[in-house]
C-alpha cells in the first residue's frame, strides 16, 4: 500500500474545527467514536485531540514579535564568492560544498572566515540558498544569446495546421525539402524536392542544386508536368524556400485556386506523410552523403524518374481507415489502428475519379509495358553508381539542371524576368 501523506498543521486545525462543531453537542458513546475517527485522521494523541476539543478557538496564536533573520549580510556575501567560483551552479549542488570551498578560498585571501560563519554555512537549507542567489547579481562574461530571426512576413496570412489523415479527394499535397549536404552544409549542395498527395499515397521527387527560387521553381515545373490531376493545396514547413515572392508568383501563374497551409514551428509530425515518405525513398537509396554536382543531380532525376514509376505503379501501399480507443485488462485503454487492403498509388487514384479517362489509360500502359523486376535492378544500380561519384572540387554552374533554363544573352551571364528589390504585386 502507498504511503499516507502526513496532514498538514493547518489542514489539520481546519479538520478539528470542523469536528469541534459535532464533538461539543455528542453523547459520551459518540464523542468516543467521533475521538476514533479523530485520531485515526490526524495521527495525534487521543489526550491531545480531547484537550484541544475543549479550546474555544483552535486557530494558531498570532506571534507576539516576528523572528529576526537567522543570515545576515556576511552569509550573503560569502555565499555569492563561494557561487561565482562554482560559475554559479544550482542550490542543490552547492548545499554539501560550502565549508570546504569557503575554507579552500580564505587560504587564499578571498574571504574571512570565523567559526560562527562556518557554522552558519554547514547549517544552512537548499531553499535559503536558492533565495539568496535570486539576489546575487551573475557575472556578464557570457556570449549574448543571438536574437531570433524575424518571422517571414510571407507566412503571416497563410494558416498553420495538420491536413486531416482521412481526406479522400486526391490534391491535398505535403511538401518538403530533404538536404544531400552531408556533414558540411557549406556551399550550394543537391536537394530533393519531395511531394506526397494525402489521399493516395501518390509520390513526387524532383533534385535541385541549392535551394534559389530559380532551381526549385523549374522543380516545381518539372513535376507539374508529370502529376496526373490537379493541386488543390500545398502544405510545406515554414522554409523561406517555399515562401517567398517569386515562388508565390510562380505558383499564382500556374494554379490560380491554389490554397496553402504550413506545419508549425518544430513539429515535423505536422508533415508525417512525406516525413515518412523522405525516409523510404530518399534516405533508403541515398543516405546522407554529401551530393553537390551538376553531374550528380542529373543522375538523381534521372532515378526519380524510375523511383515515380516504381512506386507509384507497382508498390502497393496500406492506407488508415478507423482508429479507435480499445480498453484493455487492468483499465488500461489502447489506440487501435485499422487499415484497408494494400494497393498501388495508381489505383486509389483511378478509384476517385479524379484522373481522367485518357491520362488513366496512359499510366495502365505504361505499367503492362513495364518490368517491375527490371526496373528495382535499375533503380539499385543508378543510386549506387550517384554515390560512387565525385564531389565538387570548383563552383558549379546550376543552370545546367535546370529543365527549362532561362534564355542568355551573348554578353552577360543570365538575364532575370524579374528584379530581387522590387516586392511581388
Amino acid at each position: 500500500m502507498p504511503a499516507r501523506k502526513k496532514m498538514s498543521s493547518r489542514a489539520r486545525r481546519e479538520y478539528l474545527g470542523l469536528m469541534q462543531e459535532r464533538y461539543q453537542p455528542a453523547s459520551r458513546q459518540e464523542r468516543s467514536q467521533l475521538l476514533d475517527e479523530m485520531v485515526r485522521v490526524t495521527g495525534l494523541d487521543r489526550k491531545t485531540i480531547i484537550r484541544l476539543m475543549k479550546k474555544y478557538n483552535l486557530s494558531r496564536r498570532p506571534r507576539s514579535r516576528d523572528r529576526g533573520p537567522t543570515y545576515g549580510p556576511q552569509v550573503q556575501y560569502t555565499l555569492s564568492i563561494i557561487a561565482e567560483s562554482f560559475d554559479y551552479i544550482c542550490a542543490e549542488r552547492l548545499k554539501g560544498n560550502l565549508v570546504w570551498m569557503a575554507e579552500h578560498l580564505a587560504r587564499y585571501g578571498e574571504l574571512h572566515l570565523t567559526e560562527n560563519l562556518t557554522k552558519q554555512l554547514d547549517s544552512i537549507s537548499i531553499s535559503t540558498i536558492r533565495r539568496m542567489l535570486a539576489r546575487v547579481k551573475k557575472d556578464e562574461y557570457y556570449l549574448p544569446r543571438p536574437s531570433p530571426r524575424p518571422a517571414n512576413p510571407i507566412t503571416k496570412g497563410i494558416p498553420m495546421r495538420r491536413l486531416p489523415w482521412n481526406e479522400v479527394v486526391p490534391g491535398y499535397f505535403e511538401v518538403d525539402l530533404a538536404f544531400h549536404s552531408g556533414p558540411d552544409a557549406r556551399g550550394d549542395f543537391a536537394c530533393s524536392l519531395h511531394m506526397v498527395d494525402v489521399a493516395s499515397g501518390w509520390s513526387e521527387l524532383a533534385a535541385t542544386l541549392g535551394r534559389s527560387y530559380l532551381v526549385l521553381g523549374d522543380a516545381f515545373q518539372r513535376i507539374l508536368e508529370r502529376l496526373p490531376f490537379p493541386i488543390l493545396e500545398l502544405h510545406p514547413d515554414n522554409g523561406s524556400e517555399f515562401f517567398n515572392h517569386y515562388l508565390l508568383r510562380f505558383w499564382r501563374k500556374v494554379a490560380p485556386g491554389l490554397s496553402w497551409s504550413r506545419s508549425r514551428p518544430f513539429h515535423k509530425n505536422d508533415n508525417r506523410f512525406v516525413e515518412q515518405k523522405n525516409s523510404s525513398l530518399v534516405r533508403t537509396y541515398l543516405g546522407y552523403q554529401r551530393l553537390d554536382t551538376v553531374e550528380q543531380v542529373k543522375a538523381l532525376n534521372q532515378l526519380y524518374d524510375r523511383l515515380w514509376l516504381y512506386h507509384n505503379l507497382f508498390q502497393p501501399v496500406m492506407r488508415l481507415n478507423h482508429k479507435e480507443m480499445v480498453l484493455q485488462e487492468g483499465g488500461s485503454y489502447r489506440l487501435r489502428h485499422q487499415y484497408d487492403l494494400a494497393c498501388t498509388p495508381l489505383e486509389r487514384l483511378c478509384a476517385t475519379g479524379a484522373v481522367s479517362q485518357e491520362k488513366k489509360e496512359a499510366l495502365l500502359e505504361l505499367r503492362a509495358r513495364t518490368n517491375p523486376r527490371r526496373l528495382r535492378v535499375e533503380i539499385r544500380e543508378l543510386a549506387d553508381a550517384i554515390l560512387r561519384m565525385p564531389n565538387a572540387t570548383e563552383p558549379q554552374d546550376v543552370y545546367l539542371t535546370l529543365a527549362c533554363p532561362p534564355l542568355q544573352g551573348p554578353a552577360s551571364p543570365v538575364t532575370l524576368s524579374f528584379d530581387r528589390r522590387k516586392p511581388l504585386r
